[in-house]
């Protein structure tokens, strides 16, 4: 069986550059980078009630519009910064986001009401928006197909562990300095990261280095034109989407599911909540793994990768038994269990992306409809709920948008449309 991928224009492979020895220290580094921007995006909500105490006298509303800023700019340049990616490379444009958006974080300390807040939490939103696509582009120029999926697993671990991470951290730096220094230990100290960064990525990399203006367009440089024309991408677009609104209802809903429909105690909502995300990154870690194996026997990359996909989406689905059962264990176990199964399709979906159409801007694209879903999915779960009073909606309402992202994987995401 063969693995070679068509692309979205040509039809030519993108060949990943010689093994280099520093690699999968370079994808422990970009993980690691994940951890500290999602510290950076959590450690607001961690500190807002100390602020609010001392001189910022916010509303309620107020406090909704500072914590929401960051994903303004995040979501509005993440196409933008993928174009850049795939312009200029890597290196810098990833030195630049970094050095921003922790200079950004440090500066909230001189906060002196809403719209300079407001101005900080745009900035690390700027900032960040570089993360995904600078190192998805690394991992698809450093490692071949079947060793893909492993490198995205690794890298995607920091998503799940950074929140784990940062808030405590965040929260026991309040507690011990206030909020105003732990602002800047978290900021400044975070600078750290570059050293590695700059010393380990060489001007001479592959990924550093982006398409000169002029030259001709290849693999690497799918257009917005191009990629929006394909259905390749909308799948990618909905699906990436409906995966989302499930992870962001779990991360802003199941906590406080597990409080009023269970009556467990806050400590008992974190561990739960804690062991789901926990489970989800090592279920993404070995299945994208796994799915590096099956795919270096000669099997169908599209095809395995696709497989452990939907095969994520399904279990995530399984949710919705909670709601038809007066079980409280069976409940539990199905919330629990159906966010470590979506980890199957973790490292894949975002490792097929680069498989069908290779390049930054896809990966930024489909960022833009991750975190679309991250503004829906807490507001319409929140209505949902206010309107009939109960969970039961906002749960039923995750596995429709679950089984249609089965469909966009299943008849949009193929090998055939992504060739012109």
């Amino acid at each position: 069986m063969s693995t070679t991928v068509p692309t979205v224009k040509t039809g030519n492979q993108e060949t990943p550059a010689a093994a280099s020895p520093l690699r999968w220290w370079v994808v422990g580094l970009l993980s690691l980078g994940m951890v500290i921007g999602y510290v950076d995006r959590v450690n607001l909500s961690v500190a807002l009630p100390e602020m609010i105490k001392g001189a910022l006298a916010l509303t309620k509303e107020q406090q909704g519009m500072a914590l929401s800023a960051f994903f303004w700019t995040y979501t509005l340049f993440q196409i933008p910064a993928g174009m850049l990616v795939d312009r200029y490379g890597v290196r810098m444009l990833y030195f630049y986001g970094f050095l921003l958006w922790s200079i950004a974080s440090a500066a909230t300390t001189f906060t002196t009401g809403l719209a300079s807040l407001i101005a900080f939490r745009l900035l690390v939103g700027t900032g960040e928006s570089v993360v995904t696509s600078c190192s998805l582009r690394y991992i698809s120029l450093h490692f071949e197909e079947k060793k893909r999926g492993l490198a995205v697993g690794l890298y995607m671990t920091g998503t799940k562990v950074g929140p784990a991470v940062g808030i405590p951290l965040a929260a026991w730096l309040v507690h011990a300095y206030g909020w105003q220094p732990a602002f800047l230990i978290l900021g400044l100290g975070s600078l750290l990261w570059l050293v590695p960064w700059m010393i380990w990525i060489k001007p001479s990399d592959p990924a550093a280095q982006g398409r000169p203006a002029g030259t001709a367009k290849s693999a690497s440089a799918v257009t917005l034109g191009q990629a929006l024309s394909s259905p390749v991408m909308w799948g990618i677009i909905g699906g990436t989407y409906c995966y989302m609104y499930f992870v962001y209802y779990c991360m802003t809903w199941m906590p406080r599911y597990f409080l009023e429909k269970h009556g467990m105690s806050l400590t008992e909502t974190g561990w739960f909540s804690g062991v789901s995300f926990g489970g989800m990154a090592v279920v993404a870690a070995l299945s994208g793994w796994a799915a590096d194996k099956i795919i270096a026997k000669g099997y169908d990359a599209v095809k395995v990768r696709k497989a452990f996909t939907i095969a994520g989406f399904v279990m995530a689905a399984t949710q919705t038994i909670s709601v038809f059962t007066d079980s409280k264990d069976v409940m539990i176990f199905f919330t629990v269990a159906s966010l470590c199964g979506l980890g199957l399709a973790t490292a894949n979906y975002w490792a097929l992306t680069q498989t069908l159409m290779p390049g930054a801007l896809p990966v930024a694209i489909q960022n833009t409809a991750a975190n679309l879903a991250g503004v829906v999915s807490p507001w319409l779960t929140g209505w949902l709920i206010q309107q009939t009073g109960s969970f039961d909606a906002p749960i039923k309402g995750v596995g429709l948008w679950l089984l249609l992202g089965i469909g966009c994987y299943t008849f949009l995401v193929r090998r055939r449309s992504a060739a012109a």
